[in-house]
């Protein structure tokens, strides 16, 4: 089982006088890369929620916001009356307003910083614990998202696993050909020259030349890969990093094949292989 890092989790935490809407969204990244905005009266809670979601999502480039909302009449928030009419009285240095226009002056005063202030030093314990559980909301919401997108991703590495499977099996019914068709060549390189050869000493370093070019290993190595590549996929946890170093293998095998491939009908394989693996190498800078 894979998830993807790709994911959106959204809540609604209803209180009182407020509501806060939590959204979490995240896009693949090497580490957890996570950017939190929030209203300044949450600030001193912001490592407890930021753990809490560090702890969900483990890996990702992670955007989380809060967006509050006043929907009753008791607010904390206060106007500091002096610090608006400074900004008011320095905007209209800048540019003289009419009396139609002093209402989106007002607006913008008030906008600066400073302008508000909030009288609330804590925040309530019962509306922390509101939040978290909003947060928890969003968090299951975003990993739903992440294991139906792992499922869509894994689907397709079994595709194309498969397929490398398929080019694998063409290579090892093609590799008795290539040793003949090596041998051959080099029988009539030796045969053009028109000269006379121990027919012995010949076929001893015939031997030793097509010894260098023998792939059994690099083929049960990359039969290997391959099936851990599956079992690693099936397992309970998502653990991209280690599939990523199969990969690495996997192309480490491919690539060794077609250095000694010195073949064209095999070289030809090769390289559908090593197109299919950059595909699954794509998409494999998504999973967790």
């Amino acid at each position: 089982m894979i998830k993807s890092m790709t994911g959106y989790g959204k809540s609604l935490c209803t209180l009182p006088t407020k509501s806060i809407t939590i959204e979490i969204k995240s896009l693949n990244s090497k580490n957890l890369d996570l950017n939190a905005r929030m209203p300044s009266q949450y600030r001193e809670k912001e490592l407890e929620m930021r753990q809490l979601i560090a702890n969900s999502l483990e890996r990702g480039k992670v955007d989380f916001s809060m967006q509050l909302e006043i929907t009753g009449d008791e607010t904390s928030a206060k106007i500091n009356h002096q610090v608006v009419k400074a900004y008011i009285n320095e905007l209209q240095k800048i540019q003289a307003v009419s009396d139609a226009q002093s209402g989106k002056l007002l607006e913008l005063a008030l906008s600066l910083p400073d302008a508000v202030s909030n009288d609330k030093s804590e925040v309530e314990a019962t509306e922390f614990k509101a939040i978290l559980e909003s947060i928890a909301e969003a968090l299951s919401e975003i990993n739903a998202y992440r294991l139906d997108e792992g499922k869509a991703l894994e689907k397709d590495f079994r595709l194309r696993i498969a397929r490398l499977q398929e080019l694998l099996e063409e290579v090892i019914q093609i590799d008795p050909e290539r040793i003949k068709n090596v041998r051959e060549r080099l029988q009539n390189a030796v045969q053009d020259l028109k000269a006379e050869v121990d027919e012995n000493r010949f076929e001893q370093e015939l031997v030793f030349y097509i010894e260098k070019y023998d792939i059994t290993e690099e083929k049960i190595r990359l039969d290997n890969h391959l099936k851990y590549f599956l079992e690693s996929l099936s397992s309970a946890d998502s653990n991209g990093k280690k599939l990523n170093f199969i990969g690495q293998e996997i192309g480490r095998e491919i690539n060794t094949i077609g250095s000694k491939s010195n073949f064209a009908p095999m070289q030809k394989l090769v390289v559908e292989m090593k197109d299919e693996l950059e595909k699954i190498k794509e998409q494999m800078l998504n999973v967790l």
